[in-house]
């Protein structure tokens, strides 16, 4: 390569190489997304064209990346990517991998975009940031992805009593606002399910409980092209799923996402 005089520019570069044998979680979270949804009319409390596209965002970037990626959880605006700790990627280059996260995931966001909202046009093009966090055990990014998950309940059970409050109640959101201020989980539910006959637990588990983007051996129908015989064999497929990932039981079921290779 070619050399001159203005290269010394390049020893203002800092190195950002991340610490080894540490998981990675690359969390990605719309920027000013109560704006975004206002303008593009979302459907009030969730928008299932609009956590459809996340997750299809989400499982393009895992898809990417799927031997470096162990799970992925999202709700909402935001999605969290974690990396096994032996990853090599990009050097563990912290500036690489959120970039490249985060441009992929909003790249994919917008070019599926019309498939989901077909009669509404962007009006502008939204934006996500991203950020690295390193966790030093397995145990971290267990009560991590527990937390996001705790956050999608509490987010969710709070904005389905309220828009229900706002649209089959009659209320100002004023007055649902203060209607709920200072209840609890209990009071929530007890609204829903007394005064408008909601049970919260048949919500679609979408809502209540995220997505997580995973590999998960699945049953493929195999065609034999030397006799057209079908048969039936289990194929890891990178598939969205929503579950409750809290629970050991979840960990146990899934132990095979920890078996990754250095």
């Amino acid at each position: 390569m070619a050399k001159s005089r203005f290269e010394y520019v390049r020893e203002f570069e800092q190195a950002d190489v991340m610490l080894r044998n540490t998981w990675l979680v690359v969390r990605i979270d719309g920027h000013a997304f109560h704006k975004f949804s206002k303008e593009h009319e979302f459907r009030k409390p969730n928008d299932v064209r609009g956590l459809t596209l996340m997750n299809e965002a989400a499982e393009a970037v895992f898809k990417s990346y799927a031997s470096e990626c162990v799970v992925a959880f999202g709700e909402s605006d935001e999605y969290s990517f974690v990396i096994k700790p032996t990853t090599k990627l990009l050097g563990r280059r912290r500036a690489k991998i959120e970039s490249l996260f985060v441009s992929l995931f909003t790249a994919t966001y917008v070019m599926r975009w019309p498939l989901h909202y077909p009669d509404t046009p962007l009006k502008y093009a939204p934006s996500f940031d991203a950020r690295i966090v390193l966790y030093p055990t397995l145990q971290n990014v267990k009560d991590y992805l527990s937390w996001r998950q705790a956050d999608t309940h509490i987010n969710n059970l709070y904005n389905t009593a309220f828009w229900t409050l706002v649209e089959k109640g009659k209320l100002s959101p004023q007055e649902a606002e203060a209607r709920l201020s200072g209840t609890l989980s209990a009071d929530k539910n007890e609204i829903l399910f007394t005064e408008f006959g909601i049970n919260y637990n048949d919500e679609p588990a979408m809502f209540r409980k995220g997505s997580i983007v995973m590999r998960r051996p699945v049953e493929t129908i195999v065609v034999d092209s030397r006799n057209g015989k079908e048969t039936t064999r289990m194929r890891t497929r990178i598939v969205t799923v929503h579950e409750d990932l809290i629970s050991d039981k979840w960990w146990t079921t899934n132990e095979y996402l920890l078996n990754f290779k250095d």
